[in-house]
This record gives C-alpha cells, structure tokens and sequence, in this order.
C-alpha cells in the first residue's frame, strides 16, 4: 500500500516521503496514529501544495536573515568591564550579554545563536559568529575596553 508520510517515523520515512509500505502497517498503524495519509491523486496534490508553501516560507526566513546579517556586519558591540594589574580582565562576556546588548539595538537574537570560538576574557576586539537560520552566519565584532 502506497502512503505519504505526515510526520517522521524513526526507520521508515520522513514527513512528505512517499513510500511503499504493507497494508496491516499501514492501515492498523501508521494511518490509525497519524503518521500517514492513503495516497491518492488528491493527497498528492495537497502534498505538493504544502511543500511549495513551505519553500516559500524558507526563502522568505532566508531573505529575513540576509537582511539582519547585512545589517549586523558593521556593528560594534562595547563592553566596559573591571581589569586589574596588567589589564587582566575579571571574568567573561558571555552570550546572553551580548543577546541583550543586541536587543537594545533592535535585534531580537537567541543567545544559543551566538557562537563563542574562545571565551572573550581580555581587552581589544573580538570576532564572534551568529548562526541566524542553517544557511546565513552573521559576524559581530565586540569590543571589551576599561
């Protein structure tokens, strides 16, 4: 019996396959529980319905992204902090301080989007990495003085 899958199901398909399956699987299981539709001319057309009004989506997030990441790349991000002798730094900047230095400048960016190569624990200019969707990665500089 021939199903389009709806959701995934570990070893057998992803959400959107099409597949080949036996008829007391499919029907007592995989149909019962939600995890497939019959395959029918209809349910094949839905299915590329969504599929384009999920291309659609992705481009859209993706232009979103590039957009942020144009406007991010001269950004500079100061952080004043407390040194002692020879301009050792105490403590960290970590990435829910640059999260919320972000929003105060419109940005609205999850801190486990920002991606810290070394921790920034000394003075001068730092290179930091945000992943803002799989396909785009903007880069900050932050700015740590006394």
């Amino acid at each position: 019996m021939k199903v389009i899958f709806i959701k995934d199901v570990k070893g057998q398909g992803k959400a959107g396959d099409i597949k080949e399956v036996k008829d007391g699987y499919a029907k007592n299981f995989l149909i019962r529980n939600g995890y497939a539709v019959l395959y029918t001319e209809r349910s094949k057309e839905i299915l590329d319905i969504n599929n384009k009004n999920k291309a659609d989506e992705l481009a859209k997030e993706i232009e979103k992204c590039e957009r942020i990441k144009e406007e991010l790349k001269d950004k500079v991000l100061t952080f004043h902090v407390k040194t002692g002798k020879e301009d050792q730094v105490f403590g960290t900047i970590s990435t829910k301080q640059i999260s919320s230095e972000l929003e105060k400048l419109g940005f609205k960016i999850d801190k486990k989007k920002i991606i810290l190569n070394e921790p920034i624990s000394s003075l001068g200019f730092h290179q930091v990495n945000i992943n803002l969707h799989k396909k785009v990665q903007a880069k900050i500089m932050v700015e740590l003085v006394k």
